[in-house]
């Protein structure tokens, strides 16, 4: 009886050796299965310029580093990585269109544009950008479901300006809010001069000294110029701001006769739309977070994971 005890014994150990060996490969399978399909969602994006496609979270690296300064808040740069990732998607069709890394969609900076321009300070400040990706991963933007238009600005001239005042289109979450912490920006106010010679290199037609005093205004709800207009010949803010290459259509042209140079003063930089980037990071600096961040600048807005498999 023990005999047969034991063989028996000996006979469940031999079935146990074999079977776990084979339940530890099933679970490896499953493992390495699961991370299969993990990688094949994953959303790569097309960067002109870039030899190979990026993947999602290390372009949104490369821009928030690049269109935020590194110095700011965490929460300011978790508010613009999610931001970042949400214009991403909406202008790539999460990835099947190209993007150009310029200031006219994001800028971007590989690693090696960021180890150039950090030098010995690089894996300090990788970190610290990485800690934000990392701690935003996949959230984007959501209104109605849908992705947002996320636009951002560097600094705003005291209210953000809303997507009717920018393009004449409204978008419910686009709307205009104070941001008056911008005028503590570096980048608040700033002054390019002309002579009266090169002013008119510039425009198609000749500018006399008497046209700067009758130069008409006519401003939006934001502040900012929507139209200039000179004579007959008008112009919209934005035309003015192509054409003089100035930080922001809040602007204000004047003629100084001591100097014999053309003066046009501006606040705020960029086209003051969605979020203002120091205004997020004077909000991350009281205590404010990412979300709280977002929600302020953008009205009405859902803060979600995407899930790239259903995309």
């Amino acid at each position: 009886m023990k005999k047969w005890i034991m063989s028996v014994g000996i006979i469940c150990l031999i079935g146990l050796l074999y079977v776990l060996p084979v339940a530890f490969s099933e679970k490896r399978a499953t493992e390495e299965s699961v991370q299969t399909t993990d990688n094949a969602c994953e959303i790569f994006i097309e960067v002109e310029g870039q030899q190979e496609k990026i993947p999602l979270e290390t372009y949104v690296t490369g821009v928030v580093a690049a269109e935020m300064p590194v110095s700011f808040k965490k929460e300011a740069l978790k508010a613009q990585a999610i931001a970042a990732r949400t214009y991403a998607l909406k202008s790539t069709n999460y990835g099947r269109e190209a993007i150009a890394p310029t200031v006219a969609r994001q800028v971007f900076y590989n690693k090696e544009q960021r180890k150039a321009n950090w030098t010995s300070n690089f894996p300090g400040n990788e970190k610290k950008i990485v800690e934000a990706i990392n701690e935003t991963k996949g959230q984007v933007l959501l209104y109605n479901n849908q992705l947002i238009t996320a636009m951002f600005h560097s600094t705003s001239n005291g209210k953000t300006e809303s997507a009717y005042g920018y393009s004449g289109n409204d978008l419910p979450y686009l709307q205009s809010v104070a941001s008056m912490s911008d005028q503590s920006s570096p980048k608040y106010s700033a002054i390019k001069e002309w002579t009266l010679t090169e002013w008119n290199t510039i425009w198609p037609d000749k500018w006399q000294v008497s046209d700067f005093s009758r130069i008409q205004y006519f401003f939006n709800d934001s502040g900012r110029v929507e139209r200039l207009q000179l004579g007959k010949n008008v112009w919209s803010g934005r035309e003015v701001r192509t054409l003089l290459q100035i930080p922001s259509t809040d602007f204000k042209i004047s003629y100084d006769t001591n100097t014999g140079k053309v003066q046009v003063s501006t606040k705020g930089y960029g086209h003051g739309v969605g979020m203002s980037q120091y205004g997020a990071e004077a909000m991350a600096s009281e205590g404010k977070n990412a979300n709280e961040i977002l929600h302020y600048y953008y009205q009405d807005i859902e803060i979600k994971k995407i899930d790239a498999c259903l995309k």
